[in-house]
C-alpha cells in the first residue's frame, strides 16, 4: 500500500486536498488513481478564475487507457493551475502527492473540507476496493 500523506483529505473518487497556510486548497489525484490510469498523456486544466462547486468536474486526466474527470473537493474559485502538466502530464505519474498537483482553489465554504475522508479512511477505502 502506498504511503498516504497525513496532511491530506480525500474524495471517494481518489482526489486529494491539502489545506495550505493561506487558506487555499491544493488538489491532485492520489497515487492509487494515477497507478490505475497508467501513463498519463494529457491533462485538461481548469481556467484560473473558474468557480467550481464541490463534487463537480474541474479537470480531466487522460491516459492511454482512459480519461477520468478530476472532481473538486470544495466549492470555490480556481486561483492557480499546474501549467507544467500541459507539456508533461506524466509528472503526476512520478509524484502524485507533490509536483503532480493539478489546481489550487480558494474555498468559498472551507467547512466542506471536514466532510472529506481522512488518510486512514481513504486507506480503508482502498483496502475495501482491493477485495
Amino acid at each position: 500500500m502506498n504511503d498516504i500523506p497525513g496532511d491530506l483529505k480525500f474524495l471517494k473518487s481518489h482526489e486529494w486536498a491539502r489545506l495550505e497556510d493561506n487558506g487555499n486548497v491544493t488538489v491532485g489525484i492520489s497515487e492509487h488513481a494515477q497507478s490505475q490510469l497508467g501513463d498519463l498523456v494529457y491533462v485538461e486544466l481548469p481556467a484560473v478564475g473558474d468557480h467550481i462547486d464541490a463534487g463537480n468536474g474541474a479537470a480531466v486526466v487522460e491516459s492511454v487507457k482512459a480519461a477520468s474527470d478530476v472532481y473538486s473537493p470544495v466549492s470555490g474559485t480556481v486561483v492557480s493551475v499546474n501549467e507544467a502538466l500541459s507539456d508533461t502530464p506524466e509528472i503526476i505519474n512520478g509524484d502524485a502527492w507533490g509536483e503532480g498537483w493539478i489546481f489550487v482553489i480558494k474555498p468559498s465554504q472551507p467547512a466542506e473540507l471536514d466532510e472529506l475522508l481522512s488518510p486512514d479512511d481513504y486507506a480503508e477505502l482502498l483496502e475495501n476496493e482491493a477485495h
